[in-house]
Formats: C-alpha cells, sequence, structure tokens
C-alpha cells in the first residue's frame, strides 16, 4: 500500500474475524515497526506476543474496573479519567455501571494481544518535576506501537491501543512477570479486521493547526 493510504486507512479496529496472524506476518510487522524513533536511540521498550486464551481473557477482565468508571463518567457528560477536572460521579454509580461485552471480547477473543511496555530507567521523562500528569515519557514508545498498527495496515490486518488495563498494572506485571522497572504502555489486540474502514472522521487540518502561537491564525494551507 502507498503510505498515505495506510495513514488515512489505519483505524481502532476492535472486531476481528477468526483468521489467525502467523508468526512469519508478525515478525515482519515488527521488522519494519522498530524503525520507530525513541529518545537517544535507547530503544526502552519490550513486546510481549501473547497467544494463551487464558492469559489474554486476564488482561481483558484487568481491563474492566476503569472501562466501568470510563463509561459512567462518559455517561454522566463527562470526560473520563481527566487528570484536570475531578469526577462527580459516585462511587456507587460507578460499580453499578455494566460494561458491554465487547470491552472484553476485543482483547479476549483477538487472535493476537501484544503488551507493550518501556523501561523508565532509560526514559527521559522531561516533565516529571512539572505540577501535571507526565507525558513526555511517551515518547519513547508510542511511536513504536502506531509503527506496529501502520505495519499491521499493510499487511491486511489492524488492531488498537488499549489502555483500561493499566489501571491495574501492577496485576498485569504479576501475569506477565513484568519487571517493576518497566511501565505498561499499551495492550493491544491484532487480527483480521471484520471490516475495513476507508473513510475516517477526523478534524480538518485548520482545526487544530495555528500559526506562532496557540490561538493564532488557522494552519488552512
Amino acid at each position: 500500500m502507498e503510505l498515505d493510504d495506510v495513514m488515512r486507512t489505519t483505524f481502532a479496529a476492535r472486531e476481528f474475524t477468526d483468521d489467525p496472524l502467523p508468526d512469519e506476518v508478525l515478525w515482519r510487522i515488527f521488522d519494519n515497526a522498530r524503525f520507530a524513533p525513541s529518545g537517544g536511540n535507547r530503544q526502552g521498550a519490550h513486546i510481549i506476543v501473547v497467544r494463551d486464551a487464558g492469559v489474554r481473557h486476564r488482561l481483558a477482565v484487568l481491563g474492566t474496573p476503569a472501562a466501568r468508571r470510563y463509561l459512567a463518567q462518559l455517561r454522566a457528560g463527562e470526560n473520563p479519567w481527566n487528570p484536570v477536572h475531578p469526577s462527580d460521579v459516585a462511587q456507587e454509580i460507578v460499580d453499578s455501571t455494566e460494561v458491554p461485552e465487547t470491552f472484553i471480547t476485543s482483547v479476549a477473543k483477538a487472535p493476537v494481544v501484544l503488551v507493550v511496555s518501556v523501561d523508565l530507567e532509560v526514559v527521559a521523562a522531561l516533565d516529571q518535576d512539572l505540577d501535571r500528569v507526565g507525558i513526555a515519557a511517551g515518547a519513547s514508545v508510542y511511536p513504536l506501537v502506531w509503527n506496529i498498527l501502520l505495519a499491521a495496515r499493510n499487511e491486511g490486518y489492524g488492531g488498537t491501543i488499549t489502555t483500561m488495563a493499566i489501571a491495574r498494572e501492577e496485576q498485569v506485571r504479576a501475569v506477565l512477570d513484568i519487571p517493576a522497572t518497566h511501565a505498561v504502555a499499551a495492550i493491544m489486540p491484532l487480527g483480521k479486521p471484520t471490516r475495513q474502514l476507508t473513510k475516517l472522521r477526523r478534524r480538518p487540518v485548520a482545526g487544530f493547526v495555528t500559526r506562532e502561537r496557540f490561538g493564532g491564525q488557522a494552519f488552512d494551507g
């Protein structure tokens, strides 16, 4: 596929056919994705390929509590898990919120689940002393994560970046023997999508790009 076609049609796939994702295809995906940039070229990311059905189900279940809170806040008109505005949703409402089966099946039923972590001993967390949630260290892992999805699309496969289980990171570490120095960055189900979207809904460039300053003139080309 042409690069621009891959970039414009790589969507968040959560429903997969029963087709397998062979190791040789997965190897090609990794072999291309590994050229993603990382800070200082330290390449601190680690990927665990999970095919075991029991482990995939456990990872899916670990994401359920976060999904419950996410949905409860969403239904209350809040931006879920927002680090700026505290939630007004009572815990009993969160606890009683039902999580659709699709939140579990996307991970539990995918032929392959990738668990991506990053070694905190090698990342440059330049925002660690700021009074906000840190995101800078993600620059050392998320380019690789996205490259994997682009490479999968090029092979006719798809997937998505899920983060719900990260709220239970200690349990995820225990399931997969991930060392304490590694932060879990993404849990990615991969497979052959049941359908392929070709027209994705995204804001136009002028809707989020400005000239010279945040409130500057829209960059409209």
